[in-house]
């Protein structure tokens, strides 16, 4: 798999996340759950995921960003580095109880954690690992049909 499709499935796979937590009948709500400054939404996502409004946000927007970074090699790669980055310090966060809500905003706590830790380290390969394409192919893709530079 290509950087680039990584970039293009993941970006739809959140944005399909973000779209799912917004739909009542897929969320059930909370038991027993750390409290959260921001309740909106608040539940677990087909029973096992802790969302809340600000969390589906946070989902489309990395969704937005995949889709949209789908476009260059490099903006894929650099896609890849950042969700390896941000997710990577997501599920070292929900080890500690004090962080496992985000500050009381947005909710990183039990299968969350194993989930971020996944995506991180397929994020990881994708965007610090996966071998780069050669000068030829990335200069053909910053060149437009016909071989003129538009800048």
């Amino acid at each position: 798999m290509s950087v680039r499709l990584f970039a293009l499935i993941s970006g739809v796979v959140y944005l399909l996340v973000g779209i799912l937590g917004f739909i009542p009948g897929l969320v059930a709500l909370p038991t027993t759950a750390p409290d959260l400054a921001v309740e909106a939404g608040y539940g677990y996502l087909l029973g096992i995921f802790p969302i809340n409004v600000l969390h589906n946000i946070v989902h489309l927007a990395v969704g937005f960003w995949g889709v949209l970074s789908y476009r260059s090699y490099s903006g894929s790669r650099n896609y890849s580095k950042g969700l390896a980055i941000f997710y990577g310090l997501l599920t070292i966060m929900g080890f500690f109880p004090v962080l496992q809500t985000t500050f009381g905003l947005i909710p990183i706590f039990g299968h969350d954690i194993w989930l971020h830790a996944l995506t991180a380290l397929i994020a990881a390969y994708f965007g610090f690992m996966a071998k780069g394409r050669s000068s030829v192919a990335q200069e053909h893709e910053r060149t437009p049909v016909g071989g003129r530079d538009r800048y």
